[in-house]
């Protein structure tokens, strides 16, 4: 079957014909009473959206659903400003593929894996170490958290997406706690444990969804429930009930505020920090993203043709220069 580039580098013009995950696959209706249907098509490099499938056309998605691998003939054309695949055939596709194949990957989880351990180590109190090996050292728990994705289309959406958050988080809040005398064990404590809910409110076997738990409960409240139930299972316990709320405070409150998902703002300096490493990976992934993706500008335009909802809204300009040294390619988008 003919290989297309990655949907991230297809031009105007660009002729497809691959294979793909039906990521998404959303009805939308129009004030003028038309109805469509859109699928986001996703490969390991890049995603991209379809030209409306209008009620004419639909007939073409018979049998095909979300989650599923298809085999995808079009051309890619642009709408407003932004890429999008005018698709000409669709069909299931033959022979076995992997969907997770199809998702976007942060790539070889175990150098994140070694620098964690390292991190781990260096834990001067024995009590926390205890805590965060209750989940550091349960292979499951390794093994789904190295795969979970940060978000489901925000920041670090990527299968592994998760784990390089925690280390960004981690390396970031290690660095401000210097600055300020925050107790740097318990910032790595935190960061190590402040999203672990999102593996019971993300699943990522077909694309990247939001469980039943984590719609009612959301990932916070799940991070809370898991950290107590692991604690309350040992036979004795691992640290004191001050010591326990001490973490759960730093998951309650890492979102900062109510309305960004916080049980409570932060009310000691470790949460403080916590917050705003978390905000920082989190918002410097989503720049990155946006300043790379080509459907986020007009031509060759250099500021952003709208305000972006992973940025609050704002625009984002792309321009860089050398500065008179050697030319520098950009860094690839963490996001």
């Amino acid at each position: 079957m003919p290989d297309s580039p990655p949907p991230t580098r297809l031009a105007p013009g660009s002729r497809v014909h691959g294979v793909f995950l039906v990521a998404g696959l959303e009805p939308r209706s129009y004030g003028d009473g038309k109805e469509c249907v859109v699928l986001t098509l996703s490969q390991a490099a890049g995603r991209i959206e379809t030209a409306p499938f209008w009620t004419g056309r639909q007939s073409m998605l018979q049998g095909i659903t979300g989650g599923m691998v298809v085999e995808v003939v079009g051309e890619v054309q642009t709408y407003r400003g932004r890429r999008q695949l005018e698709v000409s055939r669709i069909a299931p596709a033959a022979g076995a593929v992997d969907p997770g194949a199809l998702l976007p990957s942060a790539g070889d989880p175990a150098p994140r894996w070694e620098r964690i351990d390292r991190w781990r180590g260096a834990i001067r109190g024995p009590r926390l170490a205890a805590v965060v090996a209750l989940f550091y050292d349960d292979a499951e728990f390794r093994s789904r958290y190295g795969q979970c994705p940060a978000s489901t289309a925000g920041h670090h959406a990527q299968i592994g997406g998760l784990l390089r958050h925690t280390c960004e988080v981690t390396a970031i809040g290690h660095a401000v706690a210097e600055c300020c005398g925050a107790d740097p064990d318990l910032v790595l404590a935190g960061a190590l444990l402040h999203d672990i809910g999102k593996l019971e409110a993300y699943r990522w076997t077909t694309g990247f969804e939001t469980t039943d738990a984590g719609r009612l409960l959301g990932h916070v409240a799940l991070g809370l429930v898991m950290l107590g139930r692991r604690v309350a299972a040992q036979p004795a316990p691992p640290c004191t009930d001050a010591e326990l709320l001490l973490l759960q405070h730093l998951v309650a409150s890492h979102h900062g505020r109510p309305e960004f998902g916080a049980t409570v703002p932060p009310m000691t300096l470790e949460a403080e920090v916590l917050h705003y490493a978390d905000n920082a990976s989190a918002m410097t992934a989503s720049m990155a993203a946006a300043v790379a993706d080509p459907d986020n500008f007009t031509g060759e335009a250099l500021v952003s043709a709208r305000g972006l909802w992973q940025l609050e809204r704002r625009r984002v300009y792309r321009g860089n220069s050398d500065w008179g040294g050697q030319k520098k390619e950009r860094p690839p988008s963490r996001g």
